[in-house]
């Protein structure tokens, strides 16, 4: 972090004790800051290296049932004292709304773990970024029929963040991201197929080797050469890691909190009912030593926890914060998130479906005709009904092995029957915000020729 925690919940407790004196009733204050840098490398050259530092600060103000916010990147006399008082102005002319305010007292957090989150070793150069990048990228052309490069990165950032809010509470906490990655090409003219691979975690010490990753970027975008066009069917469908995670997305978005107050998710009727097949479990937790999304408390300040939103197929809860909660006549559930620029809404931390039984081999094995997908295209969702399609390729599978590779075709289906008919192998690995293992989805329509 670059500044004390303490410097930034200074800040904050400013920003909120001067809203008061300037005519609000209750005032919440959030100080973001961060530092990052990064490098681009292609065909053994370095492209450019970017470093960036800046600071946010946002400030949300309440007066009666009504609330306005604000928010700056300066933070000089000359600017606060004119954005509080035009926070405190537009408060006092919004409409009314009964479920805004700060989170209550009894919910908020008054101590957390460490989540070791923060990686507290010396800051990368930018040469050993570049050397990063340059390893994966060399490791990745030297893979036979790999014929360009789109390029390798590799990245570091800081970031904190302060609260300060009038109820009665104050935190602030840190945390890094170390991050490469690789992308080749294979093949010639219009034949060439792209694929790429890499890296990232809260500590460097904790990334992938970069051979190793820019050695299976190069074997993707191989693999995936002279794809086929498939005739439109009805088949099962098999969600490799890299995708599968968005399934587990398109849930959480229909149990947000805002979709289930606005009556707009496809799911706002089926608390307490099975919505996966039996045995499948989804869980947040945001006190994940070293997650990329861990934090110890929400975004009002509110104490979060670990939350099995789905046990054994069935739904548990809603995604919370205090607004859509008091909508709801329900108790927030601790997943407020918010920037500088608004109020907070519902999201969540490190999603993840548990895993299952089955090898991923013993997962496919069972297919006769089907599609293994490892790429998606477009966002064909329908979050009233549940209507899925999106493009896709991957790799056709016959008789329980992959065949052959496709690509120009579309999956659909509707989320409510694919939760429903959803066997996840044992694979599970924590690479993205929101994880999932391979995932066999069965009776879906694939789209092509």
């Amino acid at each position: 972090m670059s500044t004390p925690a303490e410097t930034v919940l200074d800040i904050a407790a400013m920003l909120v004790e001067r809203a008061r004196k300037a005519g609000a009733e209750a005032a919440e204050a959030v100080v973001l800051e961060g530092t990052s840098l990064g490098v681009s490398w292609r065909l053994g050259k370095l492209e450019d290296v970017e470093r960036s530092e800046g600071r946010d600060i946002g400030l949300r103000v309440f007066i009666g049932k009504k609330q306005a916010s604000v928010s700056s990147t300066d933070l000089s006399e000359a600017a606060l004292g004119p954005m509080i008082e035009r926070a405190v102005a537009m408060a006092r002319v919004a409409p009314d709304d009964p479920w805004c305010g700060l989170a209550d007292s009894g919910f908020l957090a008054r101590d957390w773990p460490d989540l070791d989150i923060e990686d507290m070793t010396p800051q990368p150069s930018a040469e050993a970024l570049a050397a990063v990048a340059a390893e994966a990228e060399e490791a990745a052309l030297a893979v036979p029929g790999v014929t360009n490069s789109s390029g390798a990165g590799a990245s570091f950032g800081r970031s904190g963040v302060a609260l300060v809010t009038s109820g009665g509470f104050a935190g602030a906490y840190a945390g890094t991201s170390s991050s490469f990655s690789c992308s080749v090409l294979a093949g010639e003219g219009t034949t060439m197929e792209r694929d790429y691979e890499f890296s990232s975690k809260r500590h460097a010490a904790d990334l992938e080797n970069a051979k190793d990753v820019g050695r299976r970027a190069g074997e993707k975008a191989v693999r995936r050469l002279n794809p086929r066009k498939v005739k439109s069917q009805s088949v099962p469908i098999v969600y490799d890691p890299r995708v599968s995670g968005g399934l587990v997305g398109h849930f959480a978005s229909a149990i947000s909190g805002s979709a289930i107050a606005r009556g707009t998710s496809f799911l706002k009727k089926e608390m307490g009912k099975p919505v996966f097949a039996k045995g499948i479990s989804i869980v947040d937790d945001p006190h994940m030593k070293r997650g990329l999304r861990s934090k110890p408390f929400d975004g009002e300040g509110v104490k979060n926890r670990r939350t099995q939103l789905i046990e054994d197929g069935v739904l548990t809860t809603w995604l919370l914060d205090t607004a859509t909660a008091r909508q709801l006549g329900l108790e927030t559930t601790g997943h407020a998130a918010r920037g500088t620029g608004g109020p907070p809404s519902p999201s969540t931390t490190n999603l993840y479906m548990e895993a299952g039984c089955l090898s991923v081999k013993e997962l496919i094995a069972g297919v006769k005709q089907g599609l293994y997908v490892t790429e998606l295209i477009g966002m064909g969702i329908n979050g009233v009904t549940g209507d899925y399609s999106r493009g896709a390729s991957g790799f056709w599978i016959e008789n329980g092995e992959i065949a052959y590779p496709v690509s120009e075709i579309t999956v659909a289906g509707n989320l409510r029957d694919m939760f429903l008919n959803m066997t996840p192998a044992a694979n599970l690995e924590f690479r993205y915000g929101t994880n999932a293992p391979t995932i066999r989805v069965e009776g879906m329509t694939v789209a092509g020729s």
